[in-house]
């Protein structure tokens, strides 16, 4: 298991949250959606890029 993407995925999360909350306060509830959707978004690149490395190691481990 790799600590350091569980790692980066919180710091992200972390981040959003607090940019959220920062925008939400000020009342820019729009710009607050759009840091949580922008958030989401790395996230799910980080995970696709993982989730393609898992395959290649599949493909190549069983000979494909």
């Amino acid at each position: 298991m790799d600590v350091d993407l569980i790692f980066k995925i919180a710091a992200i999360g972390i981040i959003v949250a607090v940019l959220n909350q920062l925008l939400v306060r000020s009342g820019r509830e729009e710009q607050a959606m759009m840091t949580t959707l922008a958030g989401v978004i790395v996230v799910l690149m980080i995970l696709v890029g993982e989730i393609n490395r898992l395959f290649t190691l599949v493909k190549h481990t069983f000979g494909f």
